[in-house]
């Protein structure tokens, strides 16, 4: 079974799924669209056993931040190994790894009641990245080797069905003899910027670059999928990582990235610059060169492994635990990008065997991010205040180490 992420992000093969164009009528009573909002939340956690062959659990809980649950004779059952997690127009989308062939998906929303039901069922191809854009689940097939051509898929999240497909060369996206790879993409204004890797790509040192000091984002007008123009800078390395989103837009319209400064060769770590972030200023298709905040140096040396946000301007960052590296045990941080301060968190557990990161929520207040914690001696669902960076333990989830927290309306 799949833990939660850990910090070997460029060594973890992972995979995604993209929707088939048709799907099953819903045999459990869901809502034809997305479920029912009332304005009432409903948690859902997702818990490995760690057994072979199962997958996540899927619990649900309607406040986190006190008790404790179970996977023992409580929750949903998946079948499969791997699954991977998006929420899009109030529904809860879970993609199972078809380990190289397609997979199934499975959509849930809530009913009246707060009950998760199972609205349908259907098969998918192979995908890594996964965001929503829109009214859509917009999925990318990126291939690491072999043939360039990548894949996009645009997805209707109310009716699980495909309504549109592009393609893009990523060898004559990256225009250097390597070969582009998308890390994630993220809707700004009414575009999809997407940020990339450059990798050899030659089968064997997929993941390696003879170019570890770039950064570049491909921008891709929305629904045509059709690429504009590619947004480049050499301040720090590429953004994001490998399945790890690494740029967000905040409440005013501009766009952070988030650089690890990870980048390798055979296996060596070869960047030059440090970990940093970014800005791209709303309305504009260019990095902001009156802005760059060094995190590496604000940290005392640490990398950044993966991100998320919280609101006005607050982040999460779950740093490498070795300082200058690309591995040690996780730490976390929050970063602060209109002050560009940096503060270790506090009041977290000793160790830290893994701490949940594409799959974080919000508060409902906006206050602080809400994610798993796991540690040799229990897990819990923490809330990490982005103001005083304090961390506060909720919910003791027992019988599974937590993989994902996501939240729907009832």
């Amino acid at each position: 079974m799949k833990k939660s992420t850990t910090l070997a992000l460029l060594s973890a093969v992972l995979a995604f799924t993209a929707f088939s164009c048709s799907s099953d009528s819903d045999k459990s009573g869901g809502e034809t669209g997305g479920g029912t909002d009332t304005g009432k939340t409903k948690y859902i956690i997702t818990a490995t056993t760690g057994a072979a062959g199962i997958a996540d659990y899927l619990l649900t809980a309607d406040d986190v931040s006190t008790g404790s649950i179970t996977t023992t004779g409580n929750g949903l059952e998946q079948d499969g190994t791997y699954r991977y997690y998006i929420t899009a127009q109030n529904n809860f989308f879970s993609l199972l790894y078809g380990q190289g062939n397609p997979g199934a998906v499975t959509t849930y929303n809530l009913n009246g009641e707060g009950k998760l039901v199972k609205k349908s069922d259907f098969q998918a191809e192979t995908v890594h990245v996964f965001a929503a854009v829109n009214k859509d689940i917009l999925t990318i097939k990126v291939p690491r080797s072999g043939a360039s051509i990548a894949s996009m898929y645009k997805i209707d999240a109310e009716k699980s069905l495909i309504t549109g497909e592009a393609q893009q060369d990523t060898k004559k996206l990256a225009g250097n003899g390597e070969r582009a790879f998308f890390t994630w993409a993220t809707q700004v204004g009414d575009k999809v910027y997407m940020p990339y890797m450059s990798i050899k790509g030659d089968g064997v040192d997929n993941f390696g670059t003879a170019n570890p000091d770039s950064t570049w984002v491909a921008v891709y007008n929305y629904p045509e999928l059709k690429l504009e123009k590619v947004i480049k800078d050499n301040r720090t390395s590429y953004l994001g990582a490998y399945f790890t989103n690494g740029l967000f837009q905040d409440e005013n319209g501009d766009a952070y990235g988030f650089s690890g400064a990870i980048a390798t060769s055979n296996a060596v770590m070869t960047s030059t610059k440090p970990s940093a972030i970014v800005r791209i200023k709303k309305g504009t298709t260019e990095f902001d060169k009156s802005y760059f905040f060094n995190v590496q140096e604000k940290s005392g040396g640490y990398k950044i492994s993966s991100t998320t946000y919280i609101s006005k301007g607050k982040f999460l960052l779950l740093m490498y635990g070795n300082v200058g590296k690309n591995n040690g045990a996780v730490k976390m941080a929050i970063a602060d990008v209109y002050n560009q301060t940096f503060t270790w968190v506090t009041n977290a557990p000793a160790t830290l065997t893994s701490v949940t990161s594409r799959y974080n929520i919000t508060s409902e207040d906006g206050s602080s991010a809400i994610v798993g914690i796991n540690t040799p001696d229990g897990n819990w669902i923490y809330s990490i205040n982005g103001t005083t960076a304090v961390a506060t333990k909720g919910m003791k989830v027992e019988g599974g180490q937590i993989t994902a927290i996501q939240k729907l309306k009832y």
